[in-house]
Parts: C-alpha cells; structure tokens; sequence
C-alpha cells in the first residue's frame, strides 16, 4: 500500500497554538515503525491549474502571495508563510496521488498521511484548511478519466462545509458528512447526505447512523472511487469532538467503510482529518489504527485479484 507524506514541511506557528502540527510526524514515524507493507512517498505540490478546479484563481493567487484578507487569514488559523502554501499544496497533492494509486493498483486503496482539508471554500479556506484536498482530488480524477463518479465519505466530527458548498451543484460528486450537529462549523452547508449527531452521541448509536448513511449513499449513487476522511475528533478524548467514540468505535467506522467497498470492489483513498486529542499520543493512536486497518485491507484486496495467466 502507497502512503504519502508531507510532514517535513512544518507550519511556523506561534508558542501554544492549538493546531497539533506535530502530529503528522508522528503519525509517519509510528507507521514506519508499526506498519507492514507500507510503501512510503513524498507528497508531491499541486499546480495553480490544479488547484483552480475546486478554487477561485483569485484566491489560489493570493494564497501564493500572501495577500489574503486579514479576515481570510483569521478564518483559515494560521499565520501566513510560504511554508503554509507549500505545504497546503502538498497536501492537496498527496491526496490526488493517494487516489490515482488506489485506482490504478491492485490494492485498491491509499493513504494521505494528512489531509482532509474540507473548510476551504472555493474562494476562502477556514477551520485550518488552505484548499480543499478531497474536491480537487475527485475533480483531477475526473478530468484524467480515471473515474465518472466520486463519492466523499467525511467522517471527521466537524460538517465539511467547504467540500459541500463547492460540490453542492455537482452529481458526478456524491457529499457524505457524519458529524456532531452542535458543532464547528455553526452555519452549516447542505451535503448530499448529512447526519448531524448530538453530543454525547456513542459507539453504537455512531455506528448504526453511520450503517444507514452509507447503505443509503449506495443506494443513491454509484461511486467508482471513495474519498474517505477519516478524522480521529470523534474519539471521546478529543479537546474539539463533543462525540463519545472509543477506539474500538472507531476501528469499527473504519471497517464499515472498507467493507462496503471492498463487496463492491471501489477504490478507496483515505485522508487523516482532524485529531486534537486532550492527549496527542491517542490521536496518533487513532491514526496509525486507521492507517493499519487500510494496510490489512490493500492485503485482501491484492489476495483477491486473479492471477494472470501465461501465454
């Protein structure tokens, strides 16, 4: 299985700024360490042209020049620098090759060591999110004709309220979000499929909404690729959740997932998401959990394939 990374280029944030930057190198460094059959790769930048199929021109040059409105800048949590716009483009370009492997190789999945940028709008990030990965990704797909129908899986705990609004009038691109109804972002964007949950909201009430919204979301639509975030903020520990999951709750969300695609044989590139643990080592933990779950998967979905004949 193809992980890509992005973690050497790290955002100069100021002396207590809630944002876990170091978790992304933990993340690499535990799977490295814990992980078989990952083959490692750095994320490669994303092109303005690229970009510009999920973001207004305007705001992809401001971006890169740093002339973004204070309130912009505010919205989105960081301070510009130009490692904040690098790195935003690898991220972004992690995702679409997470995905181009996951449609092209027998593992039928891959992983973006980061990722999940689903704040940003077309013309605004927010929420620490520059561009938004997952809408550039399925629109690249598109456009190289790997796939017709894409359907994005968001089960992060926050509503991805940029992913929607830039897909909102799009039905090649299916919106799933599942998340905390009274929670960030506070005005919400109409997904295709949304399942706002209370807080308090536990494993097996998670599980059985998240059972329904994906049966739903096949019976709606027909993807050949899913995009899946994968946040780790539901868990119980998480400072910004308000959800209730444990980690065997979210170990089983991430094998839902995988299950329904791999009974219909669909491709899956997976994105890390959000994580603020009170205790950063149980984010990672939650991570490195998903990312281990997609290695045994990309095991069976390789077993699975017939084996080509001579001759």
């Amino acid at each position: 299985m193809k992980a890509f990374y992005s973690d050497h280029f790290v955002l100069p944030l100021p002396a207590g700024h809630r944002f876990p930057m170091q978790k992304y190198r933990l993340i690499h460094e535990g799977a490295q360490a814990t992980v078989a059959g990952i083959e490692f790769q750095e994320a490669p930048t994303t092109s303005d042209g690229v970009l510009a199929l999920a973001h207004h021109p305007r705001y992809i040059a401001d971006v890169s020049n740093g002339t973004l409105s204070d309130s912009v800048q505010k919205a989105i949590g960081f301070p510009w620098t130009p490692q904040m716009v690098e790195r935003s483009r690898r991220s972004a370009g992690a995702t679409i090759a997470a995905c181009r492997a996951a449609i092209t190789t027998p593992d039928r999945i891959a992983v973006n060591l980061a990722g999940g940028t689903h704040h940003a709008f077309a013309d605004q990030g927010g929420g620490f999110c520059v561009f938004n990965d997952a809408a550039i990704a399925a629109r690249l797909m598109q456009a190289e004709r790997l796939v017709q129908r894409v359907a994005i899986v968001d089960l992060d705990v926050h509503q991805g309220n940029g992913t929607a609004s830039i897909l909102a009038h799009d039905d090649s691109v299916f919106t799933l979000s599942l998340h905390g109804a009274h929670n960030y972002p506070f005005d919400k964007e109409r997904s295709d499929l949304d399942v706002a949950l209370p807080d308090g909201t536990g494993d097996d009430a998670y599980l059985d909404a998240l059972q329904q919204a994906l049966q739903q979301m096949m019976q709606l639509f027909s993807p050949q690729l899913i995009i899946f975030l994968a946040g780790a903020d539901p868990h119980e520990g998480d400072r910004l959740g308000r959800l209730k999951l444990s980690f065997d709750g979210l170990a089983r969300r991430d094998a839902m997932v995988l299950a329904i695609a791999s009974r219909h044989a669909i491709p899956v590139a997976v994105a890390m998401a959000g994580g603020y643990g009170k205790n950063i080592q149980d984010t990672v933990a939650i991570h490195l959990q998903t990312i281990s779950l997609a290695a045994h998967h990309a095991r069976l979905q390789r077993a699975a394939q017939p084996l080509t004949q001579p001759g």
